[in-house]
C-alpha cells in the first residue's frame, strides 16, 4: 500500500466523482493499484484557472475494471472517507513545491509533476494534509465549541507512529465535523443560504451553522456538495423537513408549518437559496432529492 496523488479537474473528460470514484486508463493501473487500501490527496492541475492545488483527501477502497468503459478502470473511494481541505494547499509557494517527490536530483521540478497519478511519500502526505486541515481561523467556531487542532506540527523524520496518528485523526468525527463546518461556511461567506443574513457575534464568530443535506446518520458524506450554510432557525426547520430545496435551489415550504407567512418572511427576496460561486461547490441534486424524498413534509 502507498499514499498517492490523483489529479482531478471539475471539467474532466473522465467519469470522476471524487467522493465516490476516480476513472483512469490502463497505463496508471499499477500506480493506482498500489494505493488500494490507503489514502490519496486530490490535486487540481496548476493550469486550471484559480487552481485550488491539493484540495481533498480520501481513502481508496478498491480498484476494478470500469464495467461501462472497456480499457478503463475505477478507483472506488471508501464511503465517507473523502474530506475537503479547509485550506486548499498550493502546488508551490515562496519556499518551493509542497510535494518534494516531484523534484529531481538537481532540485528542479521533474516530468513526474505532470503525471495524473503518482505515489506520495509519507512525509509529503503528512505535510499536505497538515496544511490542508490546519485550524487557524477563529471566526468560524461557534461559542462553546472546543478548538481541537487537527494535526501537530510535522517533525522529521516521519515515523510509523506519526502515520498512525494522522490516519486516526482523518477518521475522527470531531475533526471531520469541524473541517466540514469551515469548508461550508467558507464557501458561503458565513452567510445563511436561506435568509441571506451574515451575522458575526461580539466575539467575531459567525452565527451560522453547516448543515448536512443528507445527514451523516443516513450515510451522507462530508463533502461541500452535501452541505449548506444555515442560521440556527433555518437549520432546525431544514432538519425537520419544514423547508427544503428544489434542484434549482428554489426554497420549498412545507404545508405543515403552523405560520407559513412568518416562514416565508424569513426567506431572502430571491426565493432561492444562495449558492457558492463555483458550480462544483453547490448542493448536488442527488442530495437535494434525498432530502425532499426522506425529510421534507410536503
Amino acid at each position: 500500500m502507498a499514499f498517492g496523488v490523483f489529479m482531478h479537474r471539475a471539467d474532466s473528460i473522465y467519469d470522476d466523482s471524487p467522493a465516490e470514484r476516480y476513472q483512469f486508463p490502463r497505463q496508471y493501473l499499477g500506480r493506482v493499484g498500489a494505493c488500494a487500501g490507503d489514502w490519496i490527496v486530490y490535486l487540481e492541475p496548476t493550469k486550471v484557472p484559480q487552481s485550488r492545488g491539493y484540495f481533498a483527501v480520501a481513502k481508496v477502497q478498491q480498484v476494478i475494471p470500469d464495467p461501462g468503459s472497456p480499457g478503463m478502470y475505477l478507483a472506488l473511494i471508501e464511503p465517507n472517507s473523502y474530506l475537503d481541505f479547509a485550506n486548499p494547499v498550493p502546488f508551490s509557494g515562496p519556499d518551493g513545491v509542497t510535494e518534494s517527490g516531484v523534484l529531481n536530483d538537481e532540485g528542479r521540478i521533474s516530468g513526474r509533476a505532470q503525471s495524473a497519478v503518482r505515489t506520495l511519500s509519507p512525509t509529503d502526505f503528512s505535510r499536505i494534509v497538515t496544511l490542508g486541515l490546519d485550524e487557524h481561523d477563529e471566526v468560524l467556531p461557534r461559542i462553546g465549541e472546543t478548538i481541537v487542532n487537527g494535526f501537530e506540527d510535522e517533525q522529521e523524520p516521519f515515523t510509523y507512529e506519526q502515520e498512525r496518528v494522522r490516519i486516526e485523526q482523518l477518521t475522527s468525527r470531531v475533526l471531520r465535523d469541524r473541517v466540514f463546518r469551515r469548508v461550508v461556511l467558507g464557501a458561503y461567506d458565513q452567510r445563511c443560504a436561506v435568509t441571506g443574513l451574515k451575522l458575526i457575534n461580539g466575539r467575531g464568530r459567525a452565527e451560522v451553522e453547516a448543515a448536512h443535506i443528507r445527514p451523516v446518520e443516513a450515510n451522507g458524506p462530508d463533502i461541500l456538495a452535501n452541505g449548506i450554510a444555515l442560521s440556527g432557525t433555518a437549520h432546525w426547520m431544514f432538519d425537520r423537513g419544514l423547508i427544503s430545496l428544489d434542484d434549482d435551489l428554489a426554497i420549498l415550504v412545507s404545508r405543515q408549518v403552523n405560520d407559513e407567512e412568518s416562514v416565508r418572511a424569513m426567506i431572502n427576496r430571491t426565493g432561492r437559496a444562495l449558492a457558492p460561486p463555483r458550480t462544483s461547490q453547490r448542493p448536488a441534486p442527488q442530495f437535494l432529492r434525498w432530502h425532499r424524498e426522506n425529510c421534507f413534509k410536503n
